[in-house]
This record gives C-alpha cells, sequence and structure tokens, in this order.
C-alpha cells in the first residue's frame, strides 16, 4: 500500500503538527506500506518522512527541479523524482498512491486536497481521500463546505467522498 500524505511545509508553525506528521510517518512505516511526500525536508513533510524511515518503511519524494536548486529535497528518500512543474509532481503523485491523507496545511496543501477530492468525485480515480485534523484546523472549511453544499454549489454525495479523522489509527484505517 502507497499512501500518499499531503501537509504543510512551512517552519513557522506550532510543534504540535510536527508531532502529528512523525505519528503518522510511524504509523504508515509499522504497517510496511510506502509513503509518498512532495520530497521535502523540513516542516512535516519532512517529519512525516522521517517517521516512515524511523519505523522500517520506504519513502518515495516528487519534487520539482526548482525546489531541489534551494536545497529543499529530502536526499534521505529510498525513491526520489526531481520533476519539471508542480502539476507533473502532483500527477505523479496520484498515480503512484493507493489513498490520500490531508494532514494541517495552508494553500498548498489545500490546492492538492482540492484536486484529488474532485478527481474522485469526476471518477478518474477511486482511491479513499482523508483528512487528519485532530486539532480541528479544519473545523472552519468544514463549515464552509456544508454551508456551500445547502447554496447547492456542492453536489449531493460531493461531501460523503471525503473522509475525516481526528486520529492516525482511524486515518489510516479509511484509506484500506
Amino acid at each position: 500500500m502507497r499512501v500518499c500524505v499531503y501537509c504543510s511545509s512551512s517552519s513557522t508553525i506550532h510543534n504540535k503538527y510536527l508531532e502529528l506528521a512523525t505519528e503518522l510517518g510511524s504509523a504508515i512505516g509499522a504497517k510496511n506500506w510506502e509513503l509518498v511526500s512532495g520530497g521535502g525536508h523540513i516542516s512535516m513533510m519532512g517529519a512525516v518522512a522521517r517517521g516512515v524511515r524511523a519505523s522500517g518503511g520506504r519513502t518515495i519524494g516528487v519534487i520539482p527541479q526548482n525546489l531541489v536548486d534551494i536545497e529543499f529535497a529530502d536526499n534521505d528518500n529510498h525513491e526520489l523524482h526531481v520533476v519539471d512543474s508542480m502539476r507533473e509532481r502532483k500527477a505523479m503523485m496520484e498515480d503512484m498512491s493507493d489513498a490520500f491523507i490531508a494532514l494541517p496545511g495552508g494553500p498548498g496543501t489545500l490546492e492538492e486536497l482540492f484536486e484529488i477530492w474532485v478527481g474522485r468525485f469526476l471518477k478518474f480515480h477511486n482511491k479513499p481521500v482523508v483528512i487528519l485534523d485532530p486539532f480541528d484546523l479544519y473545523g472552519p472549511l468544514r463549515d464552509l463546505l456544508d454551508h456551500l453544499e445547502e447554496e447547492g454549489f456542492v453536489k449531493p454525495g460531493q461531501q460523503e467522498l471525503l473522509y475525516w479523522s481526528t486520529t492516525v489509527e482511524e486515518a489510516l484505517l479509511l484509506c484500506q
């Protein structure tokens, strides 16, 4: 099983998010699953990968060349695919993965989450899409999605294709 994790690469976030990323990575590795990530070594992205490797798992990173050029790459990945663009990165990550987990993050994480969720709704894939949010960071987003559905902008059945979890264990169960 290969699970793709979307998460923050910000260095200005609270340590509890880094601990969550490490916990998720450790659990992925303990299951002998492989991690597919954005290939960076900083913040939550690096913490997930280090957690996977520390528990004996394999990591696969996909990173655009311009991020490699600014020394963002996690060269400890078992596989590191260097691509030309963010679009190519996201496509490769989707193709290589069996499930997706979004951890807390900012605009980049949200963009990846929305793209993979919409792809599932449009039947471009049938892979689980999970939001792991033990701190309720995405509570306002969930409220917004409910409001958008009430107003007719989110189609019936679309939200049911997005799984919400508050624990690592539950998130991994939802991936299966």
